[in-house]
C-alpha cells in the first residue's frame, strides 16, 4: 500500500483506495492504494504481470473499477470514467497511430482534440525531432524509433493533464531518449502529472521524483530515486 501523505492544499490528480480491477475473472489490481499529485513524475517499478499496465489503463478510464474508491482529475472512475479520457494522454506499447496518415496528419488530429493551432502541432513536431522530411512520411513508413517519437509528439500536442506511459523508451535512440526526459521534465514543470512504467530503472529513476513499486496487483511505496 502506498501510505504517503500529501499537504493540504496540493492537487490531488491520482487517488485510488483499495481499487480492484479484472480482466477476465482474474483480479489484475488487487485492493492498490495510491495517492499522486500535480506535477510528480512517478516510477512504475514491478515485474511483468504485476499490474502495472493495468493501473495505467485504471486512471486512463480505459478499463472499469470494479471495486474500491478511485478519482483521476476529480472524475469518479466507477460512474463517469469516460470523461477522464480526453484530459489524458496514454503511450503504451501500441503507439495508436494511423498508419495510412502522415506523421503531421497523425499528430494534427491528436491536437484537434483539445483545440491545438498549426503553429503548437509544428512545434511538437521539431521538438520530436519531426519536422523536415519525416513530417510528411506515411507512419507506415516508419522506423519504430520514428514512430514512438510520432506518438509523442502528439501527446505532446494534445497537451494533457496527465500523461500514462508504459515503457516510453522502448524503440528510441540515444538522442530520442534523452530528448524525452526533457519533455517530461518541461511538462512536470507546467502542471502536467507523469506516470511511467519503465524496466529501464537507472534511466527511469534519475527522472523521477517519486517511486511506488507494483507487486501482486498492489502498490507499495519505495520513497523517492
Amino acid at each position: 500500500m502506498s501510505t504517503i501523505a500529501h499537504e493540504p492544499g496540493i492537487d490531488v490528480v491520482i487517488d485510488l483506495v483499495d481499487a480492484v480491477a479484472v480482466l477476465g475473472s482474474f483480479p489484475a489490481l488487487a485492493g492498490a492504494t495510491l495517492s499522486v499529485c500535480r506535477g510528480e513524475i512517478v516510477l512504475l517499478r514491478g515485474p511483468n504481470g504485476a499490474g502495472k499496465t493495468t493501473l495505467l489503463r485504471l486512471c486512463a478510464g480505459l478499463i472499469p473499477l470494479e471495486r474500491g474508491h478511485g478519482q483521476v482529475l476529480g472524475v469518479d472512475l466507477k460512474n463517469d470514467r469516460e470523461l477522464v479520457r480526453h484530459r489524458v494522454g496514454v503511450i503504451g506499447h501500441n503507439n495508436g497511430l494511423y498508419a495510412d496518415l502522415t506523421v503531421t496528419e497523425n499528430v494534427r488530429f491528436w491536437g484537434r482534440t483539445v483545440g491545438a493551432t498549426r503553429a503548437e502541432v509544428d512545434a511538437a513536431l521539431r521538438r520530436m525531432g519531426l519536422d523536415g522530411r519525416l513530417a510528411d512520411l506515411q507512419v507506415s513508413r516508419l522506423s519504430a524509433g520514428q514512430k514512438r517519437r510520432t506518438a509523442l509528439a502528439g501527446l505532446v500536442a494534445r497537451r494533457a493533464e496527465l500523461w500514462l506511459l508504459d515503457e516510453p523508451h522502448a524503440g528510441l535512440d540515444a538522442a530520442g531518449r534523452d530528448e524525452l526526459d526533457q519533455v517530461l521534465k518541461m511538462a512536470a514543470a507546467a502542471g502536467a502529472t507523469v506516470m511511467v512504467a519503465s524496466h529501464e530503472l537507472e534511466r527511469a529513476a534519475q527522472l523521477a521524483t517519486r517511486q511506488v513499486e507494483v507487486v501482486a496487483g498492489q502498490v507499495r511505496e519505495i520513497g523517492a530515486p
